[in-house]
């Protein structure tokens, strides 16, 4: 049997609380979620932007939950018979459960940040390393003030290798939460215009994203794309931070990890490539270069936190692209098939390009086409028309047959279109459905992308729900 995440006694002291009611002596898991939480689960009751956790505590302590962390000044709100940690804050209380996880582990732990491909770098990361150890990482995208902290909380004291997303919208919001992780590793995908709205310019975005510099450990190790327009300035502000050592990776031959040959394939792509001196081949299994460019820092990571490269290189094969991220599924329809990319989550000029070029090396039987379904990309400040119009070039380079707009600013796109390719425009992602859904045939490759706030989402799940897939899990 196991050891218990946390026992009731560290927990308190780590929170700096006190214990009241007939809490459970052991903790099985950390939750924030009453609807998803475990028996055994810490039930933490944060307040957020739009809910307050104490208002779920009874139902927590209902499903099962061993104890609920709660702020004292609502104990008079709760159930008088609750199992309770009693804190002034329970978010401050979850920081520092999190930094007394990682006081007690002697895991080796990387960081990502970057404009584009943190998600898909952290699990590549949690793939590769799983056969060398033990691998905690965080879920989803739990890379903000409270995921932070819940995925270092969540960690066991036998993590060999811990994995963690840190993002940010503002400046010094980084600084934070990477001194709580104190990585061995520190990984910044690229920077790209991304979150102008808050930003005056790529170089305030670079510095805010070189904050991951802030708590690295003494002798820990930056890896830098070198391809990046940024890497100089990344460069000096890891060595004014006081980094010793630099890794650099990217298709560039001077870099430390690079690439020597790529080959597409509908699945993904096969590469050979040296990796701090070493040469590996090996397999990706989900498509798009930058895939491709993004597993070489993780190939450098795992390198440099002491896992096995050989193994490393052939879990990428297993790799898959998540749902709303580059998951392809395959879509039964009249007389043939057509391949739906969903990247739906979220999008930014440098993630919404890397689609293009995504669905641009799609394999396409004619009369099959490849069909863009594109929503506004938000965040973008006073430049946001201008990000948009200039998506023409990667249109125009990736061939596609057929664009579909929505949002206003994809309008301003949508009149620098060749006609031919023009498909349908609408102020409202919604409107659009009618019209994709009659017009698709088989042999077409559908991608889909833009802002949560564009809700392109339920695009992808009315082409599903008309076409039911024969394999989500297919690659086109």
């Amino acid at each position: 049997m196991s050891d218990p995440l946390w026992t009731l006694e560290a927990f308190v002291e780590a929170a700096g609380g006190s214990s009241k009611g007939d809490a459970g002596a052991e903790i099985s898991g950390i939750s924030i979620d009453s609807r998803t939480l475990e028996p055994g689960d810490a039930f933490v009751a944060i307040k957020g932007d739009r809910l307050d956790g104490h208002d779920y505590v009874e139902a927590a302590l209902e499903a099962g939950a061993s104890v609920a962390l709660v702020a004292e000044d609502r104990l008079s709100d709760l159930p008088e018979d609750g199992r309770y940690v009693v804190v002034a804050d329970p978010l401050e209380a979850l920081c520092k459960i999190g930094i007394a996880a990682r006081e007690r582990t002697d895991a080796r732990i990387v960081a990502v940040t970057g404009s584009v491909g943190k998600t898909g770098t952290k699990e590549a990361l949690r793939l590769t390393l799983e056969p060398s150890g033990k691998v905690h990482a965080s879920v989803a995208s739990f890379n903000n003030h409270w995921g932070v902290p819940l995925t270092l909380a969540r960690m066991p004291a036998d993590t060999d290798f811990g994995v963690f997303e840190i993002g940010m919208n503002h400046a010094g919001e980084i600084t934070p939460l990477v001194k709580m992780v104190r990585p061995h590793v520190a990984v910044i995908t690229t920077v790209q215009p991304v979150h102008l709205e808050f930003f005056d310019s790529l170089e305030k975005i670079a510095q805010a994203k070189a904050e991951i510099f802030d708590g690295l450990e003494s002798d820990g190790v930056a890896v830098l794309n070198k391809d990046n327009r940024q890497y100089d300035l990344l460069k000096f502000l890891a060595v004014t931070a006081g980094v010793s050592r630099i890794d650099t990776f990217g298709e560039d031959p001077s870099a430390d990890s690079h690439l020597e040959n790529v080959v597409s394939h509908p699945a993904g792509s096969s590469v050979e490539a040296i990796i701090l001196g070493q040469e590996i081949t090996y397999k990706i299994g989900a498509p798009g270069k930058h895939h491709v460019k993004n597993s070489l820092a993780v190939l450098t990571a795992v390198v440099e936190l002491g896992a096995d490269l050989a193994k490393a290189g052939l879990a990428l094969d297993a790799m898959r692209a998540p749902k709303g991220r580059g998951e392809v599924s395959r879509l039964p329809i009249q007389r043939g098939e057509l391949f739906l990319i969903d990247e739906s989550y979220n999008a930014n000029p440098a993630s919404m390009r890397a689609a293009l070029a995504v669905l641009g090396e799609a394999p396409v039987k004619r009369p099959g086409r490849r069909i863009a379904v594109i929503g506004d990309m938000r965040e973008l400040g006073s430049d946001a028309d201008r990000l948009h119009a200039e998506l023409l070039t990667p249109i125009t380079d990736a061939g596609i047959d057929a664009v579909y707009c929505a949002g206003p600013h994809m309008h301003v796109l949508w009149k620098e279109l060749p006609h031919e390719i023009r498909a349908h425009y609408s102020e409202d992602a919604k409107d659009l459905e009618e019209a994709l859904l009659s017009d698709v045939r088989p042999g077409d490759v559908v991608m889909i992308k833009g802002s949560l706030g564009t809700r392109m989402g339920p695009l992808v799940e009315a082409l599903k729900k008309e076409y039911p897939p024969a394999d989500d899990t297919a690659a086109a």
